[in-house]
């Protein structure tokens, strides 16, 4: 029994590891994303099981705790949070995960430097990358989720030499790295490298805001699977070194997307500053000024979309923060009862973060099938009657397509500026992150439903059903 017992430890980790890669797959489409994630959770059980039979864990009482007090909390977490506030969940997240890793670096610091007489140097690089890449991720992720929370201003925060400091923070850090390398056993020097490592992920993330801080995010959760990785180097534990480079890779690739979906490389979204509050004007002198807008009632709005043949529904952050979905919902089913093709087009950054759209839609029982990546429904709107923008500003926004000088041009968008007709829901005429002026809503097509998403989708059901 006890020669087995390693062994099948091992192997539970690979049947763990095998059941991550299969429900991230699955995660991939909203098809198959609960799937998915019920097979990656059946995974970490088995994996936790397997770690509390291996001979090193020497407290189960505290273990066990641990775990009643983390699955507690995360079971509220789950009930109580939001879906608008998602991404501060996940961003919050990502900082325990950076903060656990960075702990188990040091508590590994702490046992050998009192249990050997000399450390081999790859253990205290290992140890060194894992205090680094925990200790961004755990702050970083920390003022991440007070900017999107709003505790403080989401804008970016700059100072006078803001990166030459930052290159020199780093440039400290790596001099002290290598000092402790080859003089492991100075805790003072490592306990510095430490609290460097946590004002560097400050100083990370304080140039970032608005819509960019999702981004960072993303790439702070492939930073707190580096963090797992490393501290799985540290601990010689095969489970959380393939799990974390599962975490990393996957939080990397998404970050991709969303820059590629805003046009913009991942460098531009980091030191830009995008968004610091200065009014960006663009190229914007295309007579939007002088044109008057069009604005009309739910009741004119519910005769447009219930004689229409065709409707495309474009869900925006607005239909997130008014909790619309379910009256967006109501709506699509009484236009589908008078016979009207109902779709629903949806941006990769449309919301606070990819798929942020899908899942509120999901919630509210949305037919799968109904719903269009950016790709496949473009090509409609020309042959759409209506198209029915709920919330949504910069991915709508033909600037993106015609103005080389605006900050969004280049940026893909939903060219809801094709269809007939566009009825836009919007609270008023304020501008979206980019800071430019929408030029949908000038446009001859366009008709302006000014109003919360919620009570303009209800008025818009109420007058449908009149029909």
């Amino acid at each position: 029994m006890t020669d087995f017992l390693p062994t099948g430890i091992q192997l539970s980790y690979l049947t763990a590891s095998a059941l991550f890669i299969i429900g991230l797959k699955q995660l991939g489409s909203p098809a198959t994303a609960r799937k998915g994630n019920l097979l990656a959770a059946i995974g970490m059980l088995i994996a936790i099981v397997a770690t509390l039979l291996d001979q090193a864990v020497l407290n189960y009482e505290m273990v066990l705790l641990g775990i009643a007090i983390g699955s507690a909390i995360g079971a509220l977490m789950a009930q109580q949070v939001e879906m608008t506030a998602m991404p501060q969940m996940v961003g919050l997240l990502n900082g325990f995960g950076g903060a656990a890793s960075a702990l188990v670096a040091v508590g590994e610091f702490w046992k050998v430097i009192h249990g050997l007489t000399a450390i081999p140097a790859d253990e205290t690089i290992t140890i060194i990358l894992s205090v680094l890449i925990g200790g961004i991720t755990f702050t970083g992720s920390l003022l991440a989720f007070v900017k999107l929370q709003g505790l403080i201003s989401g804008s970016p925060i700059t100072f006078p030499f803001q990166q030459p400091f930052n290159i020199t923070l780093l440039a400290g850090f790596l001099a002290g790295s290598a000092y402790l390398i080859f003089n492991p056993k100075e805790t003072t020097v490592f306990l510095a490298l430490v609290a460097v490592s946590l004002v560097l992920g400050v100083l990370f993330v304080l140039p970032i805001g608005g819509a960019d801080t999702p981004v960072v995010i993303s790439l702070l959760n492939s930073f707190s699977g580096l963090a797992a990785s490393a501290a799985g180097f540290v601990l010689m534990n095969n489970m959380l070194i393939i799990s974390g480079a599962l975490v990393g890779a996957s939080g990397i690739i998404l970050t991709q997307i969303m820059c590629k979906a805003m046009n913009r490389s991942i460098t531009n979204v980091l030191f830009s500053a995008f968004g610091s509050g200065k009014k960006v004007e663009g190229n914007t002198a295309t007579g939007t000024e002088d044109k008057a807008l069009r604005s009309i009632d739910a009741e004119e709005g519910a005769m447009m979309l219930g004689y229409a043949k065709s409707v495309v529904i474009v869900p925006g952050y607005g239909m997130a923060v008014a909790q619309a979905q379910h009256a967006v919902r109501e709506l699509a089913d009484q236009l589908e009862r008078l016979g009207v093709d109902v779709k629903y087009a949806i941006h990769p950054v449309a919301g606070r973060m990819p798929g942020h759209m899908n899942v509120l839609l999901a919630e509210a029982n949305v037919p799968y099938p109904q719903l269009y990546d950016m790709d496949d429904i473009n090509p409609e709107f020309d042959r759409t009657d209506v198209a029915l923008v709920i919330g949504a500003n910069d991915v709508v926004n033909p600037a993106a397509r015609s103005d080389a000088g605006s900050p969004i041009y280049g940026m893909p968008i939903l060219e809801v500026d094709r269809a007939q007709h566009t009825i836009v829901i919007k609270r008023g005429m304020s501008n979206g992150f980019a800071g430019v002026e929408n030029e949908l809503f000038y446009k001859d097509k366009t008709m302006m439903l000014f109003g919360s998403a919620k009570d303009m989708v209800t008025q818009l059901v109420s007058s449908v059903k009149e029909l």
